[in-house]
């Protein structure tokens, strides 16, 4: 039967969720066709789910007493409803990656970069990758194919079809 990779639901599930946050995060992996293709339209899923809520922001404003007493009104931004939902969902679907430290940054530069992010590849989906797409879909009139798979030929050991699939 097709779309079931030899494996029990549960296995399934796991390999397309870490595939699928290590395509997000990375924009291209290496794998076997058939899980190549089973990625393609969970991957796109979840790029569609982020593209038509990424701009779901509210902005509240918070009133909040500073040290001495005063009361301060400050305004912050948060997610609205449909994009609350939709990074509930895509969070339900991804394995949470963490930000990676870089080889000569100092561990307090590091702290001082990540503080403010809670979830990496959530933030990198809605920040970055949704709005390229929102743009090119505006730009050409197309929703969807945002993955492209290249063929490599057979693997050795086994045979297995190696493909590469990557974010375009």
């Amino acid at each position: 039967m097709p779309g079931k990779l030899g494996r029990t639901t549960e296995q399934r599930l796991a390999i397309l969720r870490n595939q699928a946050s290590q395509l997000l995060w990375y924009g291209k992996i290496e794998t076997t066709q058939a899980r190549a293709k089973e990625l393609r339209s969970y991957v796109e899923k979840l790029i569609t789910k982020a593209v038509n809520t990424y701009d779901d922001v509210v902005e509240v404003e918070v009133v909040a007493k500073d040290k001495k007493g005063k009361e301060v009104k400050t305004t912050s931004v948060k997610d609205g409803p449909k994009k609350l939902a939709a990074r509930r969902a895509i969070m339900a679907k991804t394995y949470d990656l963490q930000e990676i430290k870089e080889f000569s940054e100092k561990k307090s530069d590091y702290k001082k970069r990540t503080e403010q992010i809670k979830h990496p590849l959530i933030e990198k989906l809605f920040n970055e990758i949704a709005p390229k797409y929102a743009q090119r879909k505006e730009e050409l009139g197309q929703g969807g194919g945002y993955t492209r798979i290249y063929l490599l030929g057979q693997r050795r050991g086994d045979g297995a079809e190696q493909a590469i699939i990557e974010l375009i």
